[in-house]
């Protein structure tokens, strides 16, 4: 079995980094031809020593003199071939680490372009901290073979030639080394097998302490609220401690192994050095041969270490890219038409008989309802109505089931890409700040003057708190707008929008955390600039509902009831329950208390 799943490892990594060198031909290429260079002078280097030894070193030894062209040609030879060997060394790390830097960027914008892609439904099904691992440590290790491979494909120059040489140089001395190679190839191969789903582990464990780490993160204020800061701490310790585990696994092969690999060509050497003792004593060979034969059997173990690197790599890259690919592959991106919005400010709405579910779980049942140009409409409904899923259908975060949702009388389906943003704006509940100044967070890249950040965000009633800023427009808000209160947060987001001058802006209980006047002051704003949208409103204050045109009432996913507020006050009592409840509640305790009071009075 362990063999089974070795050799598809072998297949998907060989698979992997065949995307790579057809990507990167050209670099590649060159990284190649460096790692050729080096390997091919790093034999050289032999012949040159050996040359040096036979016609340089002994004389000295035996004569007490050598000759300024003898010592010139060896100092040129030993340098020359070290001088190319560097430029190999140096060609092949470059280039090599190009193509897999090259390649991480890629994956990683590629991810990130899907993410951008894929509808908000898909991003409902996958954790922030898997998707952040995919972009991250899973492109960086889908890549990791990378930087040794050129050397791996170099050296096998080196292999060839070095295998040559020493045959030429001499058969029997040759066939002596050549003995421990098949040692060494078996111990590499059980080395692999040992390694291999240790690795894949430790890679999976990494992805899956990222993804624990950003939720803890991302959750600090339910931790730290709720008192969960050991509870956390537990749980990410858990993990944690099982990659530590799962690393120590893979450093404990690594640890036996090296050093067998290490040891079986030095054996060799010895080997190769005996043998070669008693063939000079023989007078079969000279000093330069044993000494040239000897230094390239060292050489010859080199290639085999270089391709153990890469095959070591391979099980973490395989896991890497699977992970990636997962998300490349995704299905249920959204298609675009070529249609524009034709109408002028504001836009028409229409919701004609939609239907949307949460996987089995249908929330939207058959809702159909319209909003006429420059109209405010307020989507009223207790918790779970769908009024929320209802405003993501508005600006296509997500596409209906069944039904369509039309603006200025085309389906949001047929419009360009792009349209709908250029058209529509959603303000959520939950608001996210950048951590970018009031001015970044406003603008959000949208070429607008000053003067234009200042009208949105007096529309928005955040003028007066935004110029109280110690650096007004230039004050940085802190990630996710930390340095400003909830209500203050509203407010910028609001503006964001507003800047924009959207024809239809939809407000998501975008105002929940801002007092009832201030929201007044901004609904009354809206509606009386001269920058006027068509307006969609979740609310729940009466005060706010009181301000819209009309209502439409969601009731367990439908449209139980639709008109003015006083309409729907009088013939609905669902309605009137809901807008009413806090007001009767207010009522009841006011009576219990005057009936206690009565009480002790009596």
């Amino acid at each position: 079995m362990a063999s089974k799943v070795t050799s598809a490892v072998m297949r998907q990594g060989l698979g992997v980094l065949g995307v790579a060198i057809r990507t990167e031909k050209a670099v590649f290429a060159i990284a190649v031809l460096a790692s050729g260079l080096y390997g091919g002078m790093t034999v050289a280097s032999a012949w040159a020593l050996g040359w040096a030894t036979e016609n340089a070193v002994l004389p000295a030894f035996e004569k007490g003199d050598i000759t300024s062209g003898v010592l010139w040609s060896a100092t040129l030879l030993i340098m020359g071939t070290a001088l190319l060997k560097s430029i190999g060394v140096a060609g092949r790390r470059i280039f090599a680490g190009v193509v897999q830097y090259r390649m991480q960027a890629r994956s990683r914008r590629d991810v990130t372009k899907q993410y951008l892609r894929l509808p908000l439904s898909w991003h409902h099904q996958h954790p922030t901290g898997q998707l952040l691992s995919n972009a991250s440590a899973d492109a960086e290790a889908a890549w990791a073979p990378l930087a040794p491979l050129p050397m791996a494909v170099g050296v096998i120059v080196m292999l060839i030639t070095a295998a040559i040489a020493m045959v030429f140089t001499d058969p029997a001395l040759a066939l002596v080394g050549f003995l421990i190679f098949p040692a060494i190839a078996v111990l590499n191969l059980i080395y692999q097998r040992k390694l291999s789903p240790l690795a894949t582990r430790a890679q999976q464990l990494r992805a899956e302490v990222s993804e624990i780490a950003h939720e803890s993160f991302d959750g600090a204020l339910v931790v730290k609220t709720l008192g969960r800061e050991a509870l956390e701490t537990e749980r990410f310790q858990r993990r944690a401690h099982e990659l530590r585990d799962a690393n120590i696994a893979v450093g404990r092969v690594r640890g036996l192994f090296d050093p067998m690999l290490e040891a079986l060509p030095t054996l060799g050497v010895l080997i190769v050095l005996a043998v070669g003792a008693m063939r000079l004593s023989s007078g079969s060979i000279n000093s330069g041969e044993l000494v040239q034969v000897a230094y390239l059997f060292t050489l010859l173990s080199f290639p085999i270490r270089a391709l153990g690197w890469v095959l070591a790599e391979l099980p973490r890259s395989v896991v890497g890219w699977t992970r990636v690919q997962a998300v490349l592959d995704a299905s249920g991106s959204m298609e675009y038409g070529s249609a524009e919005p034709a109408g002028t400010r504001p836009a028409s709405l229409q919701v004609d008989d939609v239907s949307y579910a949460y996987g089995d779980s249908e929330v939207l049942h058959g809702v159909s309802f319209d909003v006429a140009a420059g109209r405010t409409v307020a989507l009223v409904g207790p918790t779970g109505s769908g009024k929320s899923t209802l405003t993501q259908l508005l600006v296509r975060l997500v596409d209906p089931a069944a039904g369509e949702v039309r603006l200025d009388g085309e389906d949001l389906r047929e419009l360009a890409y792009g349209a709908i943003a250029r058209s529509a704006a959603l303000v959520p509940q939950q608001t996210f700040l950048f951590d970018d100044t009031v001015r970044g967070n406003v603008a959000l890249g949208l070429d607008v003057t000053d003067e234009e950040v200042w009208a949105a965000l007096r529309l928005a009633q955040a003028d007066g708190f935004v110029a109280r800023l110690a650096d007004g427009l230039d004050t940085r808000v802190g990630e996710r707008g930390t340095t400003l209160s909830g209500g203050q947060r509203q407010r910028v987001a609001l503006a964001r929008a507003i800047v924009r001058r959207p024809r239809l802006l939809i407000l998501d209980d975008a105002t929940s955390s801002v007092d009832p006047q201030v929201e007044a002051k901004i609904l009354y704003g809206l509606r009386d600039s001269a920058e006027s949208s068509t307006t969609v409103v979740v609310a729940y204050r009466m005060a706010t509902i009181a301000l819209a045109d009309e209502v439409v009432f969601l009731e367990r996913g439908r449209v139980a009831d639709r008109g003015t507020h006083e309409e729907l006050l009088a013939r609905c009592e669902g309605y009137r329950n809901l807008v009413t409840a806090y007001e009767r509640e207010e009522s009841e305790r006011a009576a219990i208390e005057a009936d206690e009071q009565e009480g002790v009075s009596a």
